[in-house]
This record gives structure tokens, C-alpha cells and sequence, in this order.
């Protein structure tokens, strides 16, 4: 949601704190879009939080707060769209169609969310940079690719910025801790003279990515290196590797500052690029040659494939074995998961998900946003 759009939602909502009796003035409103532009918009927690403080809410009103927070900023951690005037709140949440995703996830819209119409001169239509994130990667031309270098800039802030659910020390703001503001109290004879604080840490993932380059994903392929690139300006120790037919690691090629040029020298220097696959023995000879060198208890490992693979399976489950005994955990980006009709049973999926933590599509650049919570936790 564009900064504009960002006042526009909130303002609606403290008219609506307004109606039910919580006073909420002009300033508190300027406070809460400040407090908006120092936290993560698409952690729902986090905006709640800083709303609540921003906006002065008492005690005795946080019941009537929440609930209206949980009508006016929607469920599946995405700022909803502003009512139209006259304004009216939206309906309850229950009962809506459910949208199915990855297995184990599940997000349920509102019927205003599932309503696709809009009143003529009331709401704007998608912009153009909601319709880009949506934009399947492969209907996408080299324009959209230029295009979307930019939004992916802004994406590789937010994991820059996203903070892990460890506590480490803090000298500002953050939850009291008890233990080390006693340990401190005992140097001053018992006296409390200042209180230690905990804050989430802000960490820098440790990213080991195998992106397959092979022909059936050549309509993705050059937009996952995009997002990868992207990636590499906030986690700078990641390793880059292609497989198609052969391994080759990519790290040395990499200039996240020129991506487009990059992916060019990419896709002439890789050999076999746009060709066959043989996923089982290219991830066999990443654990020979390089899984001890790159992957250790705080790596996550990213494999971006179809998993459409005729080799020998049983290679395949021993290398994917044998990554996830030393990994932190594994994610699997699988492009065809974004057609709901899509079944992972080809037989190098099926020989690698027993090993694999997250299975998540991978057709658009929103479903590879959805990936920052799981690089950072």
C-alpha cells in the first residue's frame, strides 16, 4: 500500500475509534502514521503494537481497539483496502470463502475481500504495482524484469530490517529483563538506578541457494535470480549455485548492484543453461564438493525447482538427506505451486519433501515476499 493510501486507511480508523468512544485526536494520527514508517506494514503484530502506543489507547478501551483493528487491517497480515465513504465498518470475517495456500496454511477473507467489484468513483482499481506483483513470471516480459528491480530493491530492506524472534540486549526501547536488572541492582547496593532492557535482534540470514536453470523452468528462472540478487544486498553471506545437467556456483559472478547485467552473464556463462536436468546429481555434488564449506547450523537452504527430474530418485533423497542433517532448515520455491490444480507428485518432488521444511510457490514476485518471514524466524 502506497504511503498516501497508508493515511488515508488510518484516518478512516480512528474515525472509527472516534464513533465508538475512544478520543483520538489529529495529532495521535500523525503520531500513528510516524510510528507506521519505523515498523514492518506487513507484520500484523507489529502494527497493532504500534498503533496502540501511537494513538494513547487506555486500558479500559483495548477490547473495542482490537476489534476494530482486526476489521480495518486484514488477517493475512496485508494492510485491507479503505472503506468507502459513507463510511460503513466491514463485515465480520466469518464464514468468508477460504483461499487455499501451501500445505499447512490456510487464509480466510472477509466477504468484502472476496468482492471484486467496486463502486464507481470510490476506490482506485489495483495500481500498477499491485498488478506487477501479481503479474505471473511467466507472462512477464524484460520490461516487467526492469520494472520489478525496484520493488525488489524495497524487498531486500525489509529483510535487512526484519528482526528475528531472539532477544538480545538493548539499550532503548524493549521488554524489561529482570534477571540482568537485578544482577546490575547488585553493584549499587540493592538499588534499581536503571532497568535492563531485551529487544527482538535484527539478524542477517545465512542463505545457501540451488536454482535450477534447466529448460522447464526458464520462464522462471531469470526472475528467482532476480529475487536472489535482491536478497544478497541485506544477507551478504549467501552462496549462489545453478544446476541443470551439472553444478556451478554463481557466488564469484554475483554484482547485486547491476542485476540485469548480471543475469546476462549468468545465462551466457552458464553451461547447459535452458537445457536438461539431473536434480539428483547436482545436489550429490553440491554435499561432495561444497555442503561442508557453505552450510552450518544457522544456514537456510533455498532449491528453486520444478522437481521435474527422470534420475535416480534414491541419489536425490540421499543428497537432500544429507543437506538437511547440517542445515538450519530447507525451503523449497516450486513455481507450479501457484496453480491450485498442482499435485506435488513427480517423482523428484516427492523424493525430496520428506527433507524439505517449507514448500512454497514461486510464480510471482508477491509469493516470494511471503518468503521474509521464514528467512528471518
Amino acid at each position: 500500500m502506497r504511503e498516501q493510501d497508508l493515511v488515508v486507511h488510518l484516518a478512516r480508523f480512528a474515525r472509527g475509534l472516534r464513533e465508538r468512544g475512544i478520543a483520538v485526536g489529529l495529532s495521535d494520527e500523525v503520531d500513528g502514521v510516524s510510528a507506521l514508517t519505523l515498523v514492518d506494514v506487513s507484520d500484523r503484530a507489529e502494527v497493532h503494537r504500534a498503533l496502540l502506543t501511537a494513538l494513547k489507547i487506555r486500558r479500559r478501551d483495548w477490547e473495542t481497539f482490537d476489534e476494530l483493528f482486526g476489521r480495518f487491517w486484514a488477517a493475512d497480515a496485508r494492510v485491507a483496502n479503505p472503506t468507502p465513504q459513507p463510511m460503513t465498518l466491514p463485515p465480520s470475517d466469518r464464514g468468508g470463502p477460504v483461499r487455499q495456500l501451501p500445505p499447512g496454511h490456510t487464509v480466510r477473507l472477509s466477504e468484502r475481500e472476496s468482492d471484486t467489484s467496486v463502486p464507481d468513483g470510490k476506490i482506485p482499481g489495483y495500481s500498477a504495482e499491485v498488478l506487477l506483483r501479481r503479474k505471473p513470471f511467466d507472462e512477464c516480459s524484460a520490461a516487467d524484469l526492469a520494472a520489478m528491480e525496484r520493488l525488489l530493491v524495497r524487498l531486500a530492506a525489509k529483510l535487512a530490517t526484519r528482526r528475528s524472534r531472539r532477544l538480545v540486549p538493548s539499550r532503548g526501547r524493549g521488554t524489561p529483563d529482570l534477571r540482568r536488572s537485578f544482577r546490575r541492582a547488585i553493584g549499587t547496593w540493592g538499588e534499581f538506578l536503571s532497568l535492563a532492557r531485551r529487544a527482538r535482534a535484527v539478524e542477517e540470514p545465512r542463505l545457501v541457494v540451488l536454482c535450477d536453470t534447466s529448460g522447464s523452468m526458464d520462464p522462471h528462472t531469470r526472475f528467482l535470480l532476480a529475487f536472489v540478487l535482491s536478497l544478497t544486498r541485506a544477507a551478504r553471506r549467501t552462496e549462489v549455485f545453478a544446476f541443470n545437467t551439472s553444478l556451478v556456483r554463481l557466488t564469484p559472478w554475483i554484482s547485486p548492484q547491476k542485476i540485469g547485467l548480471t543475469l546476462d552473464r549468468l545465462a551466457a556463462g552458464v553451461p547447459d543453461w535452458s537445457g536438461g536436468t539431473r536434480i539428483g546429481e547436482s545436489l550429490a555434488e553440491f554435499v561432495a564438493r561444497y555442503r561442508d564449506e557453505v552450510v552450518n547450523a544457522k544456514s537456510v537452504v533455498l532449491i528453486s525447482s520444478d522437481g521435474l527430474d527422470r534420475g535416480d530418485t534414491a541419489l536425490l533423497a540421499a543428497a537432500m538427506r544429507a543437506i538437511r542433517a547440517r542445515a538450519r532448515k530447507i525451503i523449497w520455491l516450486n513455481p507450479l505451486l501457484g496453480d491450485p490444480r498442482y499435485q506435488p507428485t513427480a517423482r523428484g518432488m516427492e523424493a525430496a519433501l520428506p527433507f524439505v521444511d517449507h514448500l512454497v510457490p514461486a510464480h510471482n514476485l508477491e509469493s516470494l515476499e511471503r518468503l521474509l518471514p521464514h528467512l528471518a524466524a
